[in-house]
């Protein structure tokens, strides 16, 4: 983690400007400190919950973070150091236009305060979608799913089937009886408040269950295959001024130009979920059967 520096100096200005009171050492770079260590907590804490294959973008944004709320915070007081409080230098002669593109800036460095601060909700988010092919650990990030939604179905079912049986889930195996008495009292107080319901886990909940691993089944299929195809590449596609790519380690089909493509082209390559990637200087999206359908489809080739 990188500190990035705070003008102390501009901040005693900024202070002195609105204050009697005697600045505090060091109290903007102190703020500025407490606030990324904060956000490198977060960071830690996400690292913890996701694959080493985010946490090079983890660190990435924390890098952000910590750069952009150094560069904010100084610009915040430059912008305080600009002009004065009425209250401190009086009203006699005190520049009002002045004061009012003051406020103007500041309203605007708020604005963009709260930009950074959504910096933090992005760190937050980093790994909860769904799984990365590209991932290394995509394979037993997806069996670990795999294994706990088969479980939680088996249990739910389970469940059902005892409170259909005996009506109390006291008794069932690996529940305790304090956490069947807790869950005899909720379902009494469900079926209370609705009288149709007939069972703990109702159909919509097991079906649900089981769209969820059929996904997961999927996806566990479409890596084995993008396996396979990495083993065996298929040869990049030759065109008139350009290629396509089928980048198996980085799970991308790619469309390379020699020149820039024209609008209608672009728009096209958009619509489709292709998008610019400057790292690699081509269109491109997730490698799938359907975005080989469409590049081919948008550059007039033999579907």
């Amino acid at each position: 983690m990188k500190y990035y520096e705070i003008n102390e100096e501009t901040a005693r200005r900024a202070h002195e400007m609105m204050s009697f009171r005697d600045y505090p050492e060091n109290q903007a770079t102190n703020e500025y400190r407490a606030a990324v260590d904060e956000a490198a907590a977060l960071v830690e804490k996400r690292k913890k919950a996701v694959s080493p294959y985010y946490h090079g973008k983890l660190d990435a944004l924390l890098d952000t973070y910590a750069r952009k709320l150094a560069d904010w915070t100084n610009a915040y007081n430059r912008n305080g150091a600009s002009c004065p409080s009425v209250m401190v230098c009086g009203p006699a002669n005190f520049p009002t236009r002045k004061k009012e593109r003051q406020n103007a800036r500041e309203s605007a460095l708020w604005q963009e305060y709260n930009a950074i601060k959504d910096i933090l909700r992005k760190i937050e988010q980093v790994g909860t979608g769904p799984v990365d092919l590209a991932d290394p650990h995509a394979g037993e990030i997806l069996a670990d799913q795999l294994q706990k939604l088969t479980s939680r179905l088996a249990h739910v079912k389970a469940l059902n089937s005892y409170y259909r049986k005996h009506q109390t889930f006291k008794g069932f195996p690996d529940l305790t009886a304090e956490a069947a008495a807790d869950m005899d009292r909720s379902f009494e107080e469900l079926k209370a408040r609705a009288p149709y319901v007939t069972k703990p886990f109702p159909d919509y909940e097991l079906t649900s269950l089981r769209g969820k691993i059929k996904r997961v089944q999927a996806h566990i299929s479409e890596l084995e295959a993008l396996k396979a195809q990495s083993e065996q590449p298929q040869e990049d596609t030759e065109f008139d001024g350009s290629r396509i790519v089928r980048n198996a380690t980085e799970n991308r089909l790619q469309i390379l130009f020699d020149d820039i493509p024209d609008a209608d082209t672009r728009q096209a390559l958009k619509s489709h979920g292709f998008r610019w990637s400057p790292r690699n200087q081509a269109w491109q999206r997730q490698l799938t059967r359907n975005a080989e359908y469409d590049a081919q489809k948008i550059l007039n080739l033999e579907v």
